[in-house]
C-alpha cells in the first residue's frame, strides 16, 4: 500500500497530491474510484487531472475530478460526492494538494446525511486532519437536513 494513502474510512482514502505512479499502488489496493479534488494549475509542476485520469483508465479505475478551489464547498459538489460514494463499486481515493479537502468534502457530505459531527472531526483526526475549525460548519450543515 502507498504510505501516502490515509485510511479515513472503511474504504475511503485521502491523499495529497497524488502521480500516475501512485495509480498504480491505488490499483494494486483495489481502488474503483479516484476523486480529484485539486484544481488544475493550483501549483507549478502539479500533474494534471488529465495525467492521473489517463492513468486511473488506462489501469480500468474510473476518475472523477470535483475541484475544491477558493471559492469554497458549493451544495452541487456535496450532491456529486454524495453520488460518487453510492455507486462506487469499491475503495474510493479522494486527493488534492494535502488531503485536507478531500477529508472535508466528505465530512460534509457526510454529516449532511446525518453522521455525527462529532464522530467526523474524531475520524478525521485519527486521520490526522484536523476538522476542529470546521465544526460549526458541519453543525450547520447536519442541522439543515431536510
Amino acid at each position: 500500500m502507498a504510505d501516502k494513502f490515509t485510511r479515513l474510512a472503511e474504504g475511503y482514502w485521502v491523499a495529497p497530491q497524488i502521480t500516475a505512479a501512485d495509480v498504480k499502488d491505488a490499483a494494486e489496493m483495489g481502488v474503483s474510484l479516484i476523486i480529484n479534488n485539486r484544481p488544475d494549475n493550483e501549483e507549478p509542476r502539479q500533474p494534471s487531472g488529465a495525467e492521473i485520469e489517463a492513468a486511473a483508465r488506462e489501469l480500468g479505475i474510473n476518475y472523477c475530478a470535483i475541484p475544491i478551489g477558493r471559492a469554497g464547498i458549493s451544495a452541487d459538489q456535496l450532491d456529486e460526492l454524495a453520488e460518487k460514494i453510492e455507486s462506487a463499486e469499491g475503495p474510493i481515493l479522494a486527493f488534492c494538494r494535502s488531503g485536507t479537502r478531500s477529508t472535508v468534502l466528505r465530512a460534509f457530505v457526510k454529516a449532511r446525511e446525518g453522521a455525527p459531527v462529532s464522530d467526523l472531526v474524531s475520524e478525521a483526526r485519527q486521520a490526522g486532519y484536523d476538522l476542529g475549525s470546521m465544526r460549526s460548519a458541519l453543525e450547520a450543515i447536519a442541522r439543515s437536513r431536510g
